[in-house]
Formats: C-alpha cells, sequence, structure tokens
C-alpha cells in the first residue's frame, strides 16, 4: 500500500503530540512493506527543531508554500491507495481538495484534534484545516476521539463513515530504561503549556508540590511563561525531544496526565502521554474524564484525581502498589495500545472504505 500523508509535521515533535502519533503509526506501516509520503508546510519553528529520523519506507516531503508542493502532491497520488489529510495541515482545505478531486480509492480525513474542532464549531468558529462544505465527500473520517465526538462528526460535518483511531506509544522508541538523576521526580508532568491545563496543573501539580516542600517535581516541555507559578523544588526541562522520554518518564516515581478543557469535557480521549509513560514502565496519575477506564481501570492500572487531596494521596501510594500498578498498565498497552495494534486498525479501516462497507 502506498499512503499519502499531508499533515502538520512527522519530523518535529517541538509544541506538537502529532509527529510521535505518527511516527508509531508509520513504523509498524513501513516493516510491513507499505510506503508512506508525508507532505508537511516547512516552518521555521519545526525547521528549528527537527527530530532525528530512521525510518525506511518514510518520504518526507517538507514545502514552502502549497503552490510549490501541489505538482508533488499530484504526482503523488496517482498511485496512492490510501490519502489522509489531518487536523491542523497548514494547507488542509487545499489538500481535502485535491484529495476528493483524484481517483485515490481511500479518502480520508483524520481529525488528531476532535474536541478542539467541535469546540471551535460551537463557538461559531470554523477551523481553517477543515473544507468549507465539510467532511461528506470523504470515503472515511478517523477521530483522534471517540464516544459522542463520533456522532457529532457525522452530524455537524457530514461524515458518512466515522471510526476512532487513538493514540498509541512505539514500544521500541518507548521503554524502561536506566533512570537518569536530571530526570529524577516524585511526581513529573511532560506536555506542552497550554492555558486550559493549567487550572488542572495548578491544582495536580502546583499545589502538591507547595504542601511537598521536602519532595521533587520535575516539569518537561515547551511555550511555558515566565510568570509561571514555579516554587523552589519543581525543576524545569525546556522541550524534551522523543529520545529523551524514556529516560524521563523511567526517572519517574510516579507521572501526571493533565488533559486538554475540550478533550477533557468531550470524554474519549486518551492522550498519547498515557501511552508512552506507560509503556516506559510509570505508574500515571492521571485527571478525570469519560471513558478513561476504557483505555485503563482506575485503581488497577492508573491513578486519577480531581483535586489536590487526592493527588497528595496518590503520591502517598506505597512503592509496590505502584510498581504493581505500572506493571498492569504497561501489559495493557503492549497488548492494546502500540502502534502495530493501531495500525493494523488503519489497515482494516481503510480497507472497508475502499469497500464502501461501514466503518
Amino acid at each position: 500500500m502506498k499512503l499519502v500523508v499531508f499533515g502538520l509535521t512527522v519530523t518535529s515533535s517541538w509544541g506538537n503530540g502529532h509527529a510521535t502519533l505518527w511516527r508509531a503509526l508509520i513504523r509498524p506501516l513501513t516493516r510491513a512493506g507499505h510506503r508512506v509520503v508525508f507532505f508537511e508546510r516547512d516552518v521555521s519553528w519545526y525547521a528549528n527543531n527537527r527530530d532525528p529520523l530512521d525510518m525506511p519506507g518514510l518520504e518526507v516531503v517538507a514545502y514552502p508554500s502549497w503552490d510549490d508542493a501541489r505538482p508533488r502532491a499530484v504526482a503523488a497520488l496517482r498511485d496512492a491507495d490510501a490519502a489522509i489529510v489531518t487536523s491542523y495541515c497548514a494547507d488542509g482545505a487545499a489538500a481535502s481538495a485535491l484529495v476528493l478531486d483524484s481517483r485515490v480509492p481511500s479518502r480520508v480525513f483524520y481529525d488528531l484534534d476532535t474536541p478542539v474542532t467541535l469546540d471551535l464549531l460551537s463557538r461559531g468558529e470554523r477551523p481553517d484545516w477543515l473544507p468549507p462544505e465539510g467532511l461528506g465527500g470523504f470515503d472515511l473520517v478517523l477521530s483522534f476521539t471517540g464516544g459522542a465526538a463520533l456522532t457529532r462528526l457525522r452530524d455537524e460535518l457530514g461524515a458518512r463513515r466515522v471510526a476512532p483511531l487513538y493514540g498509541s506509544v512505539d514500544p521500541d522508541a518507548h521503554r524502561p530504561v536506566p533512570p537518569v538523576e536530571a530526570y529524577r521526580a516524585d511526581l513529573s508532568y511532560l506536555g506542552t503549556y497550554a492555558e486550559d491545563r493549567q487550572a488542572a496543573l495548578v491544582r495536580l501539580f502546583v499545589e502538591p508540590a507547595r504542601q511537598r516542600p521536602e519532595r521533587r517535581f520535575v516539569i518537561g516541555g515547551a511555550q511555558y511563561p515566565g510568570d509561571f507559578p514555579w516554587t523552589s523544588n519543581i525543576w524545569f526541562t525546556r522541550h524534551m525531544p522523543p529520545p529523551e522520554h524514556p529516560a524521563f518518564f523511567s526517572s519517574s516515581r510516579l507521572t501526571l496526565n493533565v488533559t486538554r478543557r475540550a478533550m477533557a469535557e468531550l470524554g474519549w480521549c486518551p492522550s498519547g502521554r498515557l501511552f508512552e509513560a506507560a509503556a516506559c514502565g510509570c505508574p500515571v496519575l492521571s485527571d478525570v474524564w469519560d471513558g478513561l477506564e476504557e483505555f485503563f481501570l482506575p485503581g488497577k492500572e492508573i491513578l486519577v484525581a480531581s483535586d489536590t487531596a487526592e493527588a497528595l494521596a496518590a503520591m502517598d501510594t506505597d512503592d509496590a502498589a505502584l510498581r504493581r500498578i505500572a506493571d498492569r498498565a504497561r501489559d495493557r498497552t503492549l497488548a492494546e495500545h502500540s502502534g502495530a495494534r493501531r495500525a493494523a486498525e488503519l489497515e482494516a479501516a481503510l480497507q472497508r472504505a475502499a469497500q464502501g462497507v461501514e466503518a
């Protein structure tokens, strides 16, 4: 199969989660003999923060403008078996028009940001990555979010066939490794700064740091503002490239997952960080959202907290119990949430779309 993707980025993980998700999918696809051509706009913030990629079978086309990309895109689509346009693609509307006008057997839109898409629509704003006529022209619409989001994609954007394709992890890239002292933490958090995560981050991370001054807290990420409420026992590492993620998680006694507001309100939207941390053998503390129990069982495979007191209680869990939780989560992640599992789900969904079968 030849798959052509028009996306945000696969070359840089700086300030986005798309790149690591695509790498987790693409590696098993190319190992199975498929080819992937990935088109992304060549913008300075990604060009200056590109990660090393060693993925035979992947061709990246980093283009300066759509006018430059279009002839190569037309050529790539001529013999493609499937084409995917994603949310936050810099030229999503133009790429969608080109794909929908092509004869590619499976024409797909993959919304990796469904809660954001639906939230903008509910406020009367139309995301610029959507084609103006909606999603009805695509053979298949994939969503990073399940549950009620799938119905809304049908009702509000005209999607004909909808299926979830959740986040995943590449177990070769994310696995237990020896801890690193610089990342050692009683509670860690890995994520780009987001204003709509800040209140939860204060409740579940900053306030516990204030109340446990003898404990060590570590944040890894990008775009944190100067007025972030740092405490003397919070250490900060600016932008953690994917090769450092295993060491970061393996150095944490417990790591925190905080869900963006729109994702938490909609539910059924697991962050890729959940699977990465679990694959590295790190126990996870998460905020609460609908559908979480379908991915990890609270109290058995993951700890949950809605306020500071519950976060502190999770931190006070004994080491043996944390180890059991981490081991169960890792086993489930390798069985159900690996990139290979999602790649197989993607292949099956593309085949059904090409045959006109319901998702």
